[in-house]
């Protein structure tokens, strides 16, 4: 399995990225995709996941800025970020599970199997 995440860059506040990642070797159909970052200094945490069954979660602060989206025939998950602020400011990372769990796991980073690299987000005037 690969997860290959870009569409990472600079951006002044209150602009809008969004970004790609591809994956490999799991099955569209049956898995879960998540979105995690994780700022200097500071413990990875959750941003948004999405069930094969379309089913999205989001965590409180980028609720109702971020959309997580997915093609099934690419296997391809997006993350569109609006309104981006400073304390957006990280690293992206995509990740993978292809067993199931309950919303509240998916939340965690222990449910999945498969990251990819990061890709880095810069919110700065």
């Amino acid at each position: 399995v690969q997860l290959q995440a870009s569409g990472g860059g600079l951006v002044q506040p209150g602009g809008s990225l969004r970004l790609s990642c591809a994956a490999s070797g799991i099955p569209s159909s049956s898995s879960t995709m998540g979105w995690f970052r994780q700022a200097p200094g500071k413990v990875r945490e959750f941003v948004s996941a999405r069930r094969s069954n379309g089913a999205t979660y989001y965590a409180s602060s980028v609720k109702d800025r971020f959309t997580i989206s997915r093609d099934r025939t690419s296997n391809t998950v997006y993350l569109q970020m609006n309104n981006l602020t400073p304390e957006d400011t990280a690293v992206y990372y995509c990740a993978a599970t292809g067993r199931d769990w309950i919303a509240g796991a998916l939340e965690t980073t222990r449910p999945y199997e498969y990251w990819g690299q990061g890709t880095q987000v810069t919110v700065s005037s």
